[in-house]
């Protein structure tokens, strides 16, 4: 009880800097602070280069990455880069083959994106997930009841419809995959 976590965070702000805005939070203008933030570094492989999109090693197809290291960022991304590129050699091990999730879904979109799909010509960073991975989609004009969405409420039924259409393409994905 004597030490408590804030938020962690990666900021680019010098400990000096931060402890002065901390304590601008009313009951912190006393507070000792055990750790502040920082930047850290990521190792990550230049995949769109060097990855298939059954996340193997182009020049040597018998490795396969996973997780972070693919370029991928946060925990969930990480984790579902591992359990996707363990199920897809656990297929290729059963002699099945398996494609990766659909460009619509979330895991499809990152492998999209970190085997090339969204860069060409362009300098790779890893990423997290977020709509504009996704394809494009038109924002809606009218509801399912054909009322007219006011343009200020477009973006949130947008993605709304870009969630249907992905768990759509994931049951068809997981249907055609045998799961």
């Amino acid at each position: 009880g004597t030490l408590f976590n804030m938020v962690g965070f990666q900021t680019k702000l010098k400990y000096g800097a931060q402890t002065e805005i901390f304590r601008m939070i009313p009951g912190l203008q006393n507070a000792q602070f055990a750790r502040l933030g920082g930047l850290h570094r990521n190792t990550f492989l230049n995949s769109p280069k060097l990855l298939d999109r059954q996340l193997r090693l182009k020049a040597m197809p018998r490795l396969r990455f996973a997780g972070q290291v693919t370029g991928v960022e946060g925990y969930v991304e990480s984790a579902a880069m591992g359990l996707l590129t363990g199920r897809l050699a656990a297929a290729q091990a059963l002699g099945r083959d398996l494609a990766p999730p659909p460009p619509e879904t979330a895991i499809g979109a990152l492998v999209e994106h970190i085997t090339g799909g969204h860069l060409e010509g362009s300098k790779f960073q890893p990423m997290n997930i977020n709509y504009g991975l996704l394809p494009p989609l038109e924002a809606p004009r009218v509801d399912a009841e054909g009322k007219r969405i006011p343009p200020k409420d477009r973006g949130r039924a947008k993605k709304r419809l870009m969630s249907v259409r992905a768990l759509e393409a994931l049951k068809a994905w997981r249907d055609a995959a045998g799961a």
